[in-house]
């Protein structure tokens, strides 16, 4: 039985925020938030939930400020909440960025903030009833990414655990809700050009994630996924050409580019941009922004041994997940 397929993430969602996830819960989904606390925040939740209706919701998670803070975890069957479970410690800052990661295990959920264990909450009703995730409260969210974790697809070398690379945006540029004066973020710009490893290299349903914002004087700029000194993959958007380049590098030799596109060029100078890349079987599959884009045939079959990205050109990193 073929695993989840892989998802883009939901980028600068509005709160309060409800959306599918697709194929519903499996064992070794990982599924990270990043955003901010609201200076003024009472209370937040996020919940997993069956449908959109909000009356089955297998796990609750929220934290509320009052009282020094604790938060609050429960499950809601046929519109009936069950017996609450209360940690009495508060992993949020008022004001604070943060990053929220929940891990689908066996026998429960295993939640982390910022990098730090902080509680499981024991299954109540059977996680893969669960199909949509929905957030609330006095938060502002950069993103939901959804990725496997220690999943072993058949044939293939094992995964090692997602590596996820962020740098919180500046006020004025991406991530900015509506209405909501942005959150003033320490900032550690990436150092461009980007490299980093993807641990066991690549195999079907595996995704890389990039988002940036172009440069307002940008030329070209590039994400290239590699195989030793090979370049398997070259993503290449030209402003001046207003053309996608992609290509595959092999012994310092160039193939034959390929070019067409369905649409317009779908990246613009000095605006944010979210790429996707889903590598499959046969090819890498390229979404921009939500939208699909292209697909590229492998020219390197050795998926595995395509185990680095770089990215360079006139652009500002603000996420990367491999």
């Amino acid at each position: 039985m073929a695993f989840f397929s892989s998802q883009p993430p939901y980028m600068n969602p509005v709160i309060p925020f409800t959306g599918i996830i697709q194929g519903g819960l499996q064992e070794g989904l990982q599924i990270t938030l990043q955003g901010a606390v609201q200076a003024f925040a009472n209370r937040i939740a996020v919940n997993f939930q069956t449908g959109y209706s909000g009356n089955d919701i297998a796990f609750h998670f929220n934290p509320r400020f009052e009282e020094g803070g604790y938060v609050v975890c429960n499950t809601k069957q046929n519109g009936q909440w069950g017996p609450e479970e209360r940690k009495m410690q508060m992993p949020f800052g008022k004001g604070m960025p943060f990053e929220l990661c929940f891990l689908v295990q066996r026998s429960d959920f295993k939640v982390m903030v910022n990098k730090n264990f902080f509680m499981q909450y024991s299954h109540r009703v059977p996680y893969h009833l669960v199909d949509t995730i929905a957030v609330s409260g006095c938060l502002q969210l950069s993103y939901i990414t959804f990725q496997a974790q220690g999943f072993q697809p058949a044939h293939q070398a094992p995964v090692a655990q997602t590596i996820i690379h962020t740098v919180h945006s500046t006020p004025g540029q991406m991530f900015s809700t509506p209405g909501i004066p942005p959150m003033a973020y320490p900032t550690q710009a990436y150092t461009i050009p980007f490299f980093t490893s993807i641990p066991n290299g690549l195999y079907p349903s595996k995704s890389i994630i990039v988002t940036g914002r172009v440069l307002p004087d940008a030329q070209r700029f590039h994400i290239n996924l590699r195989s030793g000194g090979d370049i398997a993959f070259h993503l290449n958007p030209r402003f001046n050409e207003k053309a996608v380049v992609r290509n595959t590098q092999i012994n310092s030799s160039w193939g034959p580019e390929e070019r067409s596109l369905p649409g317009r060029m779908p990246f613009s100078r000095g605006q944010s941009f979210s790429v996707w890349i889903l590598c499959e079987g046969h090819c890498f599959k390229v979404s921009v922004d939500g939208q699909h884009m292209c697909e590229y045939y492998h020219r390197l079959k050795n998926l595995p041994a395509i185990n680095s990205l770089e990215v360079a050109g006139d652009i500002q990193l603000t996420h990367v997940q491999t």
